[in-house]
């Protein structure tokens, strides 16, 4: 069973873990991740970070953070899952936790970015799944033949 909570301390090895689960991320990305990751734990008020526990240990997190110069709009910037607890729910989990707390804080609307790579195929999914509508894509965004593309959800 998942539990989304707040996060602790002690959770930023079990987070950088999900991270490094497997080849999803590269060396700056995670680098970006932690950074965003030890602001939270931090106390920081620019995002917000919940973890998803499934049998004691971190499954995985959802970062997100209002959206600078607008009103209700939110970033949601990370959604990851551990490589061993893919395929049980987790990230869904997350989503909702993150939409529920979003509503409570009476936010209107979350935009995602992400890349067209085949290794972010799960979260194009993900996000299908969960009704985030595709709202623009730049193609050669990233670098040649890796767009990006923007989901863009009202709450």
């Amino acid at each position: 069973m998942v539990t989304v909570r707040e996060p602790f301390a002690g959770d930023r090895a079990g987070l950088e873990a999900a991270l490094r689960s497997d080849q999803t991320f590269t060396e700056e990305e995670i680098a970006v991740a932690l950074e965003l990751i030890d602001a939270a734990l931090a106390g920081g008020t620019d995002y917000v970070l919940r973890v998803a526990e499934e049998q004691g240990g971190v499954a995985g997190y959802v970062c997100y953070g209002p959206t600078p110069m607008t009103t209700g709009t939110w970033d949601l910037y990370w959604v990851v899952v551990d490589h061993g607890a893919r395929g049980r729910g987790v990230a869904g989990a997350l989503l909702r936790a993150m939409e529920a707390d979003l509503r409570a804080r009476r936010a209107t609307a979350i935009r995602v970015e992400t890349s067209e790579t085949e290794g972010y195929g799960a979260a194009r999914a993900l996000y299908a799944r969960h009704e985030y509508p595709e709202a623009a894509r730049f193609a050669d965004f990233y670098r040649p033949g890796d767009a990006l593309i923007v989901y863009y959800k009202r709450l």
